[in-house]
């Protein structure tokens, strides 16, 4: 018997901007779609994110608005550009011979700029257009606390807001077609998952926090420095940034090894002395500094996890995406666009395999084809995700200390002219093809070492030439050129250099996150 109209009912765990956008994908091909957070509701002002204390700017680039445009629903990818900041560049901040400095660095030859997007604006804008989706059910309070993926039944605690006893919460069985986990780094559903499915599972804490300030506006209203750049303050083992918001402050970060936060935490009245040292010109200039230690004592010092997992499905059953399949480091602002693209690429794969083909599928046939889909899904994004989590990790380097080398502006200028003149030869940057394109995140990687092997070749060729006339012209005009060989000594000297640092340029990944 054919199952012709039934549509699927789809759980969705976690309301964040990645588990909306599925709930919105889902919804808009007839599926039944409930949506269950642990938190309260998100556009609640009261309602704070877990581990933070309040929202951070997020980084929205090419993938993130590419998946939220393919909704198809009018003015929400409009709605969520208005109220982000477009950053051109990067301004890196520094002092030589006790004067402040800072220089801009452009994202993108062509003029392109990723969005300094407000977490909770992003997230408000989601919900309120599943609000008007009569097909999907959000229930907040909610925590996953048990999941039968073989039988297909699921368990939340229905938590009250206004239990000061917290008490023991009723719970509440949910039966599904299939399960979709976007519930963060701690993700229940990927715990839940593993115990059906074989997960290679890789957890990483990196030896780096980080804690928020804010600089404020000027007393007139307006940004204290350039709005359309992220501000970075390379510190070699740490780092200071900033980016724009709304409301014409900033949203900074300190990222530094939890090492240095033991002893600014133990002398809490070196923390003035520390940012003049190695941030020359945000204290007092930005962040006065009773605000500055302010802000220090009260906001969290907190880790930074990294995780990589396989496979990012069991069966036909329950999916996992954005950080629950892959947290990312933040050092290429690219976790929430990775997440959201986790979306456009799942539900491609699922209409691809023909899952919403109604028309002639009963239910186990259904069941079948979704299987295959999260099968093709897990096999394409299982590798693009452990590409950027790797890129991301190497970026930080490149954060703190590559972005004043001169062998990185040497590159990048390179590789820039390139693709500005010469736009056939399919030379770009690895931060263009990352942040403004939609190619995978593991073809990146491989396009940039043949660009790089590319480039090696290719100067190397140019140094060969110049030396074999050197040695030509030496041997042919000996009484003439007497004075060449004393000439060549530093040539050959210089060229070696240049040989070894352009061989670490190719193979280097020195493009950095915004």
């Amino acid at each position: 018997m054919t199952d012709v109209k039934r549509p699927h009912k789809v759980v969705i765990v976690g309301a964040g901007p990645v588990g909306s956008l599925a709930a919105l994908y889902a919804a808009s091909r007839g599926d039944d779609v409930e949506m269950y957070e642990l938190r309260g509701d998100l556009r609640d002002p009261s309602t704070v994110p877990l581990n933070f204390t309040k929202s951070i700017n997020l980084a929205l680039s090419e993938r993130g608005i590419n998946s939220m445009g393919q909704t198809n629903r009018p003015g929400l990818v409009e709605k969520v550009v208005e109220q982000a900041i477009p950053m051109h560049g990067r301004m890196i901040h520094g002092r030589e011979r006790g004067k402040l400095w800072e220089a801009a660095q452009a994202y993108d030859v062509h003029g392109r700029a990723i969005n300094a997007c407000d977490r909770g604006a992003l997230n408000n804008a989601l919900l309120d257009e599943l609000d008007r989706t009569p097909n999907v059910k959000i229930f907040f309070n909610h925590k996953l606390t048990g999941a039968d993926f073989r039988n297909n039944k699921a368990w939340f605690e229905r938590r009250s807001p206004d239990d000061p006893a917290n008490t023991r919460a009723p719970e509440v069985e949910v039966s599904f077609d299939f399960l979709i986990g976007a519930d963060g780094a701690h993700s229940a559903t990927r715990y839940h998952m593993m115990k059906y499915s074989r997960v290679d599972y890789q957890q990483e804490y990196i030896d780096t926090l980080w804690c928020e300030f804010r600089i404020p506006p000027t007393e007139d209203g307006n940004f204290r420095i350039s709005p359309n750049h992220l501000h970075i303050w390379p510190g070699r083992e740490f780092m200071f940034i900033a980016l724009p918001s709304s409301d014409r402050s900033f949203t900074c970060t300190l990222f530094a090894p939890s090492s240095h936060y033991s002893k600014l935490e133990s002398s809490p009245e070196k923390l003035v002395e520390f940012f003049d040292y190695y941030f020359p010109g945000v204290c007092p200039d930005l962040i006065t500094p009773d605000d500055l230690r302010e802000q220090f004592a009260t906001n969290p010092h907190l880790p930074l996890i990294s995780i990589k997992c396989r496979p990012h499905h069991f069966g036909s059953n329950v999916v996992i995406i954005g950080d629950a399949a892959h947290a990312v480091l933040p050092f290429y602002g690219q976790g929430l666009n990775a997440g959201l693209e986790d979306v456009r690429v799942l539900f491609e794969f699922l209409d691809k395999y023909g899952v919403y083909d109604l028309q002639s599928r009963d239910a186990e046939a259904r069941k079948t084809l979704r299987a295959a889909a999260f099968q093709a899904y897990t096999d394409q994004r299982a590798p693009d995700a452990h590409a950027i989590n790797d890129l991301s990790k190497k970026n930080y380097l490149e954060m703190r200390w590559g972005v004043k080398s001169p062998l990185y502006k040497f590159r990048k200028n390179l590789e820039e002219t390139l693709d500005r003149y010469f736009p056939r030869l399919g030379w770009r940057t690895q931060y263009s093809r990352v942040s403004f394109s939609n190619e995978r995140y593991s073809e990146v990687v491989k396009a940039v070492e043949r660009q790089g092997r590319t480039l090696t070749l290719s100067l190397g060729t140019i140094l060969a030439s110049l030396f074999a006339v050197c040695g030509y012209l030496t041997w042919k005009y000996p009484r003439e050129l007497s004075p060449l060989p004393w000439l060549l000594r530093p040539l050959r000297k210089l060229t070696r250099v240049s040989f070894t640092l352009l061989t670490k340029a190719a193979y280097s990944t020195d493009y950095i996150h915004p």
